[in-house]
């Protein structure tokens, strides 16, 4: 029997504000350590250029380059999963009940005896 309700679909909607997977995450941080890295090797590679045709003080800002992305990449790929927007601190409210009052009487009614 042949379902009419059309084509499956792979993926699922988001209808929770339920935090992407953690494969999700782990594959953000990898591909963002990629590119610094990558980055990293362009200022490297730039810093020898320079250094090879005399440059001078030119050379240190490639250079520079070179030495502070690394710290930047590992820390950014080591940070865990990201905090999302609406995550803010919650003031911590107790759930004990009321305070007890006892009924109160019109002034005007008496008690009754006891026995």
């Amino acid at each position: 029997m042949k379902s009419t309700l059309g084509p499956r679909r792979d993926e699922a909607h988001l209808v929770t504000q339920a935090r992407p997977g953690l494969s999700a995450d782990i594959a953000h941080r990898e591909r963002r350590y990629l590119i610094m890295m990558g980055i990293r090797t362009v200022c490297f590679i730039a810093a020898i250029l320079m250094y090879v045709n005399h440059l001078g003080w030119l050379t240190a800002i490639p250079a520079v380059g070179a030495l502070v992305i690394p710290y930047f990449a590992v820390v950014l790929a080591n940070g865990g999963r990201e905090p999302t927007a609406n995550r803010t601190f919650r003031q911590y409210e107790p759930n004990s009940p009321a305070t007890y009052r006892p009924p109160t009487r019109p002034d005007n009614q008496q008690v009754p005896p006891s026995n």
